[in-house]
């Protein structure tokens, strides 16, 4: 079976959710900016055929040669999942506006960079999955340029829809309506089966987002 990527591969949802497809049988190519962290997700994957690559996601060249050294090792992924995010409570006013482009090019332009990269050659095999990890259902003050990124990332979703959609390509966002914990009603584990059961829907039933 054709294998998952999963860019920013963290201890929580990004592990979370690198287990549950290996669980089906596929591969993983995992990223993470921390080579201690992409090392320690593999760890978890005994068993399986995994490939850690260390990148940032805000370096295109180097996000590129991360994911084609999976491509090279894996073959095209059947499913991508982007869970990159720059967390952080700031109000308009606080942040200049480079540090705001700095947090876009975690929460959207590395997304951006996956999706240019990886998209075209699932559309040309007709079928794939493109998920990203969203949330903010509605914006707060207090987190400004989270709520700017993720809004950015439902407008992504739409995009690639209408791009790739009609070739195969399966494009949608879990929104995560709060802080993701054992104990805090966002479990990874059963946010990861939401990734899933996106990735299961045949064409006609596709949806773009899911708010948990």
């Amino acid at each position: 079976m054709a294998g998952v990527v999963v860019v920013g591969v963290g201890p929580g949802i990004g592990l979370a959710v690198a287990k549950r497809f290996v669980r089906e049988g596929m591969s993983a190519g995992l990223i993470a900016r921390s080579e201690a962290t992409v090392k320690a997700a593999a760890e978890e994957l005994v068993g399986a055929d995994v490939l850690p690559v260390t990148a940032d996601v805000t370096d295109e060249v180097g996000l590129r040669s991360a994911l084609d050294r999976i491509v090279g090792a894996h073959g095209v992924p059947e499913v991508v999942v982007y869970n990159a995010a720059l967390i952080q409570s700031d109000r308009i006013g606080d942040l200049t506006a480079q540090q705001h482009r700095d947090a876009w090019a975690v929460n959207v332009g590395g997304a951006m960079t996956t999706a240019a990269h990886l998209a075209p050659a699932m559309a040309e095999r007709g079928s794939g999955s493109f998920l990203i990890t969203g949330g903010m259902p509605q914006p707060k003050p207090d987190y400004a340029s989270l709520s700017l990124g993720k809004a950015g990332v439902r407008t992504l979703v739409t995009l690639l829809h209408q791009q790739y959609g009609a070739d195969g390509v399966h494009a949608a966002s879990v929104t995560v309506s709060g802080g993701v914990g054992a104990g805090t009603g966002w479990e990874p584990d059963e946010i990861a089966n939401h990734y899933w059961r996106l990735h299961q829907q045949v064409p006609a039933d596709w949806i773009q987002e899911i708010v948990i």
